[in-house]
């Protein structure tokens, strides 16, 4: 190996690097920002769950219990139900990931010594925020146990047993199986990471290869152009899902609770969203590697931001503010919704809503970017 040609082709690489700006910054400013971002975004503890109260008691025990329970951090109270029914429904459309039942003679209950029994609902879609839920909720209800316990000893020599009972439903997912959570995301997953690293370079691939000015003299508008491009990743997106779904169920026993033409409607609406958006970033980048980069930054905000892998109530709020402008965040609540809890369009449409509004905001500004690069 001659040092001389050596050292020749690395400046070369090297001054051609430092004129590719774009590249440039992608490669040294990108990495910093998603560190600082990530790093203070991820956390695996769980903190903050949603949650609502339906206290049937309404007495100044179940008040002190339910300060217990809010001090723990674990869990937000965000409002009161005016019946079991309605806490239930509150979970089941997502509103909230928790719910508290005080029955009406829970006060009664502890005054006697006797064991007071409290229900807690629990979204366990997603096992690490049930199971932290679980232990927080359990431990409220044993403290809560050993308060009473000690000021019977200081008003009688006779113990009764603890007489708090926390019991724990976890809902739609009672043996806390990975699986469950994990495969109705990896359709998400699937659909994002595919359809846009794809569709990213369609343009930027169509440039490089001198086809561009062929399509550019057709009558073809740009937006006939766009659909054009999209069609058939289309169709391959729900075939996508169709494999994944039927594996997930003959292999991983993850049930189908929901109606399935539904989960393919809105499907198709994120299968939209994230082809609009990798053509977006087609007419951004110049070269297939930019096209890439772009990609791939836009998928590993995907990955740690959406909820697919991380719980996003342990995230702060900057985090999840962003979270909110990523499509796979609604198809998560969307695809785990129909398949897990088994809920209708009646909980689900903001959800399909923001993705409708991102498909065509992609695809809108696509077309125009497209357009002016024609001009």
């Amino acid at each position: 190996m001659n040092p001389g040609r050596l050292r020749t082709i690395f400046m070369k690489e090297f001054v051609q690097m430092r004129r590719d700006r774009g590249t440039m910054i992608l490669m040294l400013v990108v990495p910093v920002m998603q560190l600082l971002l990530f790093g203070f975004a991820i956390r695996m503890d769980v903190r903050n769950l949603p949650t609502v109260v339906y206290d049937a008691s309404r007495t100044q025990e179940s008040r002190g219990l339910l300060q217990r329970i809010a001090a723990t951090g674990n869990f937000t109270l965000r409002g009161t139900t005016a019946s079991y029914r309605d806490a239930v429904r509150s979970v089941d459309h997502g509103r909230v990931l928790a719910a508290i039942v005080i029955p009406p003679d829970y006060a009664r209950q502890v005054k006697r010594g006797r064991p007071a029994r409290v229900q807690v609902l629990i979204d366990a879609t997603s096992p690490t925020t049930a199971q932290s839920a679980i232990g927080a909720a359990q431990l409220v209800g044993q403290r809560s146990g050993i308060d009473l316990l000690i000021r019977q000893l200081r008003t009688s020599t006779t113990l009764r047993a603890t007489p708090i009972d926390v019991r724990v439903r976890p809902l739609y997912n009672p043996a806390l199986s990975s699986p469950l959570f994990i495969v109705p995301g990896i359709i998400g997953m699937i659909l994002t990471n595919i359809l846009i690293v794809i569709t990213s370079m369609a343009v930027v691939r169509e440039r490089e290869q001198g086809t561009l000015e062929q399509l550019i003299v057709t009558p073809l508008t740009s937006s006939e152009i766009m659909f054009g491009k999209i069609a058939p990743y289309a169709l391959i997106g729900v075939a996508q899902i169709t494999a994944v779904l039927l594996l997930g169920h003959y292999l991983f026993h993850v049930p189908i609770r929901g109606n399935l033409v539904l989960l393919y409607l809105l499907s198709f609406a994120f299968i939209v969203a994230n082809l609009g958006l990798g053509l977006f970033i087609s007419t951004l980048a110049r070269t297939q590697a930019q096209a890439m980069q772009v990609a791939f930054m836009f998928l590993l905000p995907n990955v740690l931001l959406s909820g697919f892998m991380f719980p996003r109530e342990g995230m702060p709020a900057l985090a999840r503010a962003i979270g909110y402008t990523l499509p796979l965040t609604y198809y998560l609540q969307i695809v785990r919704g129909i398949v897990l809890k088994g809920v209708g369009i009646d909980a689900l449409w903001p959800q399909g809503l923001a993705l409708i509004g991102f498909a065509l905001a992609f695809f809108s500004i696509s077309s125009l970017r497209f357009h002016k690069q024609l001009e």
